[in-house]
């Protein structure tokens, strides 16, 4: 009998992508993503509020897109957008959207 990985992603990303401003500060050594990306995945939809959370728990079911929000540090917010038809998630700053 197979049985479910605690960490199995909840749903497929698509091809991982990355905007030029989270790609700078990764070169930069001066933040990994992973860990947020991984949350993500995991359902963990980072510092939203309550209705866009719920959306997220239906769009899990429903085929609508994710959205993320990290607040990283003061002055760092990441997005993790997974597109509706789950072929791509993006990380990106906010002022790329």
């Amino acid at each position: 009998m197979e049985t479910a990985c605690a960490n199995a992603p909840r749903f497929s990303p698509g091809m991982i992508l990355a905007t030029a401003g989270v790609q700078a500060l990764i070169e930069s050594s001066s933040f990994e993503p992973l860990p947020y990306l991984l949350r993500h995945l995991n359902g963990d939809w980072g510092d939203i509020c309550p209705e866009d959370w719920e959306e997220n728990q239906s769009a899990l079911a429903n085929g609508n897109r994710l959205l993320s929000v990290y607040h990283v540090t003061p002055e760092l917010t990441l997005w993790i957008i997974t597109e509706r038809d789950r072929s791509v998630t993006t990380m990106l700053l906010p002022d790329e959207y």
